[in-house]
């Protein structure tokens, strides 16, 4: 028998196992309780985090997350791209459309004051911060077929997973599945497509840039940080990303963000109404 059968041979021996892996720790792990992260946002106290977390180059992460909760990622390296999808926690048929997020505010690339919605016709969140200014709400995210024709893999553990495995491994945390996943978006690498179609890689804006959201209604967030679709580098390229929320107040009509134009204040009169309407 050998030395790791003995550790579990017994109930005795595999709680001792057990117990003794207890205190390992990983770098690649949510930091518990979040006010113990050693790379808290500046200005914001430790004590108000409510999620804090390192996720791997090729890892996926996912979250519930309160009204007014905001939530932001951290690119370390330059290297990092989350690939996000929102849901309402409440009604997850309610889901992030991309389509929308860029037709209601005229816009296709995201930046500080965009507002992410719903095909309910509600803003979800709202980007509040962004010191990066590569993102994309055009290509979505990495499949298995191209991982696989590009790369020779693209399992959730393997060497080049695509985002597409690792959002099926987070929604089933939540009791969603394949038919529940619609395009996602992007940030930390960005893309342009030019008039007559042409796409224009931006890649990162480099190291130590940052992008913050904020709940305008609970939400399933879930976060693919794999590489974009649209990266021409001959190699898997993916570098960690950090993630960090904290209690705070959504968008409200006293905010400029609020009636930035007539279909902006439309959205987020419907997302104040449906949170009055479940006494959020």
């Amino acid at each position: 028998m050998s030395a790791e059968e003995r550790a579990t041979d017994t109930v005795g021996n595999a709680r001792a196992d057990a117990r003794a892996q207890g205190g390992l720790t990983s770098e690649w792990m949510p930091y518990l309780p979040a006010s113990a992260s050693p790379f808290a946002p500046s200005g914001i106290d430790p004590a108000s985090l409510t999620w804090g977390e390192t996720v791997a180059p090729g890892g996926y992460t996912h979250r519930v997350i309160a009204r007014g909760t905001h939530l932001r990622f951290d690119d370390p390296t330059g290297d990092a791209n989350a690939h996000v999808l929102l849901f309402n926690a409440h009604e997850p048929w309610e889901r992030l459309n991309t389509a929308d997020t860029v037709k209601i505010p005229w816009q296709a690339y995201l930046g500080t004051g965009h507002p992410l919605l719903s095909g309910d016709g509600r803003v979800l969140a709202t980007i509040v911060d962004d010191t990066s200014g590569r993102h994309d709400a055009l290509f979505g995210t990495s499949t298995d077929a191209a991982n696989r024709a590009r790369f020779g893999d693209a399992r959730p553990e393997g060497p080049a997973p695509s985002g597409r495995a690792l959002f099926l491994k987070a929604a089933a945390k939540h009791g969603l599945g394949a038919r529940d996943l619609p395009p996602s978006i992007s940030f930390f690498q960005g893309v342009r497509v030019a008039a007559d179609g042409a796409v224009e890689w931006l890649g990162s804006a480099g190291a130590g840039t940052s992008v913050t959201l904020v709940a305008e209604i609970p939400l399933i967030v879930l976060i693919a940080n794999v590489m974009h679709p649209a990266d021409p580098a001959s190699g898997y390229r993916s570098g960690p990303l950090r993630v960090h929320a904290w209690r705070g107040s959504p968008t409200l009509p006293d905010d400029p963000r609020f009636a930035e134009s007539p279909e902006s204040r439309r959205a987020y009169l419907n997302t104040l109404d449906y949170a009055e309407a479940c006494g959020l």
